[in-house]
């Protein structure tokens, strides 16, 4: 308890200093423990913080009325909350269980469940549900059923709480075939489609899907079944990339390592966010690459944008650092230093930047990973880190660590801090 002080208390400081300065609105952080419920073979918990003073607000216990729900809607509890998204009002929530392959909807005021679904089954037998993302226009949410390897929808209309998952609309990833008449999946071009993260651009344009083996596909979410128009192979676009943003007209995305395949990679890439028709030949619009470094110790993740698009920032969650390039040149500008007084080993995996980005908020792994190789996940701080975004979003400095907890009956620590996303309180 008196570290769990500590630490709260050297972060209320940061932000009380910081209080003078251009007034914030109101926000929320959402940070999910993809640990079970304690107890349990199943649950999580998202804990939630007040924003500008990164104070805890409460925490949803995934192992209550969420796995209820999950069992009267599935017939299955909910395992491993592993990915985190807001619609675009910000009302409602959607959670990505990775190993039981469960997509819950919460209302996010009230915190209680209004939705449960399951993916698929997909290739050999396997469902998963690894990463979600909304439309722009709110009406669905696409899917990426990793080990299942198959692109899938759900369609949402927020205002009255009606959900309808769609299979009609789902996209074989493995079986399916590219405009340009070669297989999705294939040895040679993508040697293994399991969806990692989807991604739509602010234009509500096609859906980016990186691929765990290397190479990507551009998805039109509109049509059902969804279909593909650009198709990227391992040699243009990098594996295991989680780390789309959007940055002055531009997506950017990254590879990296964590696989048995693929031990040690940061990648970081961008591609145009318009010119995608199921006409183009093979790798257009041209990929262009950035950074690649394969060395030891190296593996790219999550991104944030500065204010007014000014920088991107990707994590590497092996090296403890951030590299930040410009976003309208794409060039490399800096490295952050993310080890400090706070965390000799924070292993950062995702970002949530505060609405006028002087803030990141990044959550820290624990020292039993569940998810990515032990050799890149394996962090000593589960929790949350605050940076201070400095030099107009080209450097930053760790601030303060909000650590979480959740030892078990033998008193091993099991915290494991993964996804995190912003919401701004109307």
């Amino acid at each position: 308890m008196g570290r769990w002080r500590a630490a709260a208390v050297g972060v209320l400081l940061a932000f009380v200093l910081g209080a003078a300065e251009t007034p914030r609105p109101s926000f929320e952080v959402w940070l999910m423990d993809q640990s079970d419920t304690n107890g349990l073979a199943y649950g999580g918990t998202v804990h939630i913080y007040e924003g500008t003073r990164a104070t805890p607000a409460g925490t949803v216990d995934l192992g209550a009325a969420t796995s209820a729900a999950c069992l009267a809607s599935t017939g299955r509890n909910p395992v491993r909350p592993h990915m985190l998204v807001f619609n675009k009002a910000e009302t409602h929530a959607a959670i990505a269980f990775v190993a039981s392959g469960h997509v819950a909807i919460l209302d996010a005021a009230t915190r209680q469940p209004v939705a449960c679904f399951q993916t698929e089954v997909g290739a050999g037998g396997a469902r998963q549900a690894h990463a979600l993302w909304p439309t722009e226009d709110d009406r669905y949410l696409v899917i990426a059923n990793q080990n299942g390897k198959k692109l899938e929808r759900i369609r949402t209309d927020w205002a009255s709480g009606t959900f309808t998952q769609e299979p009609a609309a789902t996209l074989d990833l493995a079986g399916c075939t590219t405009p340009n008449g070669a297989p999705c999946q294939s040895a040679e071009l993508r040697p293994d489609n399991a969806p990692i993260c989807p991604f739509i651009a602010s234009d509500n344009g096609p859906v980016f899907v990186s691929l765990r083996g290397g190479g990507m596909l551009a998805v039109d979410w509109r049509t059902t079944p969804m279909s593909i128009v650009a198709e990227y192979d391992k040699e243009h676009i990098p594996a295991n990339g989680c780390g789309f943003i959007e940055a002055q007209g531009w997506v950017y995305g990254d590879g990296g390592g964590g696989t048995a395949a693929n031990l040690d990679q940061f990648t970081v890439f961008r591609l145009p966010m318009t010119g995608y028709s199921a006409a183009n030949p093979p790798n257009t619009p041209a990929v262009e690459i950035l950074y690649d470094d394969d060395s030891p110790e190296r593996d790219a993740h999550g991104t944030a944008v500065t204010a007014g698009e000014r920088y991107v920032w990707v994590v590497d969650r092996d090296a403890n650092v951030a590299e930040v390039f410009d976003g309208r040149t794409g060039a490399h500008v800096n490295t952050v230093d993310l080890v400090s007084s706070h965390s000799a080993d924070p292993t950062l995996d995702l970002f949530a930047s505060s609405p006028d980005h002087k803030w990141l908020f990044a959550s820290a792994r624990g020292p039993n990973p569940l998810s990515g190789d032990p050799h890149s996940s394996h962090g000593t701080d589960p929790g949350m880190l605050i940076i201070r975004v400095t030099a107009g979003g080209r450097d930053g400095q760790v601030r303060g660590h909000v650590p979480i907890g959740n030892v078990d009956a033998g008193g091993t620590e099991r915290a494991d801090g993964h996804g995190i996303r912003l919401r701004e309180i109307p």
